[in-house]
């Protein structure tokens, strides 16, 4: 008798792993399929291969993170309508999924950033962007966002409380650039409000171009964020030293695009 439970016992154990060796070769499968629909651009038939892929092996990651990249590419970029919201949540979601068992899969860290990004959520894009920083503090990428997600809030302030006081207009139209100081007490106030951002955007900027430097983009950032700082000094001498800044930052950047726009393309054929 207990010859014949042993027996069942171990004929048990190799029918579940022949059953989960099947399904291993079923999420394979389904992998392959919703890979070939993806590449086609049929976004809907790819998604219901992967999560058949998911369902018959949960631990398949590159499953995971083709169904979470089928629903971003569905995503329309500032769309605010609710099939669009959901489908760029459902997205988030599936990257997370992704990042319960690879917590430093890079690809699913910077998808949600840019995801949480375009839906205008820049402490959560922001939030990620740390994150991948951590995993790979050579990659120039996370600094420049960090830079980019900085500035944005310090232009919002800034643009309403000039607006608010009507300094909207420069003082010479030749220098559009060169905006009315603010008022002492307004500058203070907007000086406690934007100055930590100010400094973090221009350091992860600067961190940025100095891994890569060629990168138009962040010296266009740069630029920007020296006009925030300028708006944000305590004297004349500081605040004209920063836009000098500004607009050198702003020729290096023009610069490097004019150079890039010349190279010639790579032959298609």
């Amino acid at each position: 008798m207990r010859f014949s439970k042993l027996a069942f016992l171990g004929m048990a154990i190799m029918l579940v792993g022949l059953c989960t060796g099947c399904n291993k070769l079923r999420a394979r499968d389904q992998l392959n399929k919703g890979t070939l629909a993806f590449r086609n651009a049929q976004y809907a038939q790819a998604v219901n291969h992967f999560q058949q892929a998911v369902a018959f092996d949960p631990t398949l990651v590159n499953a995971r993170l083709y169904l979470a990249t089928s629903y971003a590419v569905q995503y329309a970029p500032g769309g605010e309508t609710p099939e669009n919201v959901k489908m760029g949540e459902q997205a988030i979601k599936s990257f997370q999924s992704v990042l319960q068992l690879d917590p430093n899969n890079t690809n699913a860290l910077g998808s949600i950033a840019q995801i949480y990004y375009n839906m205008k959520d820049f402490d959560k894009a922001k939030q990620y962007q740390l994150e991948l920083m951590k995993i790979e503090p050579n990659d120039p990428d996370p600094y420049y966002w960090i830079g980019v997600l900085d500035w944005y809030p310090c232009y919002k302030r800034q643009t309403e409380l000039r607006v608010k006081l009507r300094l909207t207009t420069p003082k010479d139209p030749k220098d559009p650039g060169v905006l009315p100081p603010l008022p002492e007490n307004d500058r203070e106030e907007l000086a406690e409000e934007n100055g930590a951002l100010v400094n973090e955007g221009i350091q992860n900027l600067e961190k940025a171009i100095a891994l890569r430097p060629n990168d138009a983009n962040a010296y266009s950032y740069l630029n920007l964020m020296y006009r925030q700082k300028a708006d944000i000094e305590q004297d004349g001498d500081a605040r004209r030293a920063d836009l000098e800044k500004a607009n050198d930052l702003t020729t290096k950047a023009l610069a490097l695009m004019k150079a890039a726009a010349s190279k010639p393309k790579p032959n298609s054929g």
